[in-house]
């Protein structure tokens, strides 16, 4: 009668893990022998019990054997990771297949083709998902249209405050300009009445009486020599310039 299955689960019992452990060490040390001599294998065997002992075996040199997997592990892993790698881009790539039929489909019914196959339930979800986009087909509508408005009204704004700065300026300049017609208009009043003035001729005359003497009038020029005097032979007159 052979020996029933038994479970392969951690052994509570610490007397039991412990005899199990001796057990199977020695037969996996034992196969790992055997191993070695009937395969002509180079065999590695590293044990570490749960107290932390160590049991090993190596049919040849046990850092040789370290270092060549370490190797060997090194010169597996990128074959291992490109072939991941290409795994992971092929199921990528047929999710984006997918996904790329499911929206043509998609596609197709909204605009109104294919709908043979679909029931009423599908239909009714077909319009509900029209009505929802055209909702919000007009709320964006109506927001970019209030945008614009606002928008246009703010620039309304600033050109009716620039025509009010331009009046105003235009007003300054007017006001500036009848300023200056007014002077232009008394310089010319001015220079005309020093024009008149000037050609009027220079003389002042002064009578000079004396109940002694005879009446005499003194003229005197502006623009002759001081001390010169024009004599006559008629009673002396006198003109003085002043």
């Amino acid at each position: 009668m052979g020996r029933g299955k038994i479970v392969i689960r951690r052994i509570d019992n610490s007397t039991n893990r412990q005899v199990t452990f001796s057990k199977r060490r020695s037969g996996l040390l034992k196969k790992a022998k055997e191993l070695s001599i009937l395969c002509d294998a180079e065999v590695g065997l590293v044990v570490f019990s749960s107290t932390g002992r160590l049991y090993d075996f190596c049919n040849t040199n046990m850092k040789a054997v370290i270092d060549r997997y370490t190797r060997a592990k090194e010169e597996q892993q990128p074959v291992v990771n490109a072939t991941s790698e290409i795994k992971l881009w092929q199921r990528e790539a047929a999710s984006l297949r997918q996904q790329l039929h499911n929206l043509q489909e998609s596609h197709k019914q909204l605009m109104g083709e294919e709908l043979s196959g679909l029931g009423v339930t599908d239909l009714q979800g077909l319009e509900n998902r029209l009505e929802m986009s055209l909702r919000s087909i007009k709320t964006r509508k109506d927001h970019l249209l209030r945008g614009e408005i606002e928008e246009l009204h703010r620039k309304g704004s600033l050109i009716h405050q620039e025509n009010m700065e331009l009046y105003r300026r235009v007003n300054v300049m007017t006001q500036q300009k009848v300023e200056l017609c007014r002077q232009l208009q008394s310089c010319e009043a001015r220079g005309a009445m020093d024009a008149t003035k000037s050609c009027t001729t220079p003389y002042n005359f002064c009578i000079v009486q004396d109940a002694n003497t005879p009446a005499d009038l003194e003229l005197s020029r502006s623009q002759e020599k001081e001390g010169e005097h024009i004599k006559t032979g008629a009673p002396e007159l006198g003109f003085q310039l002043s």
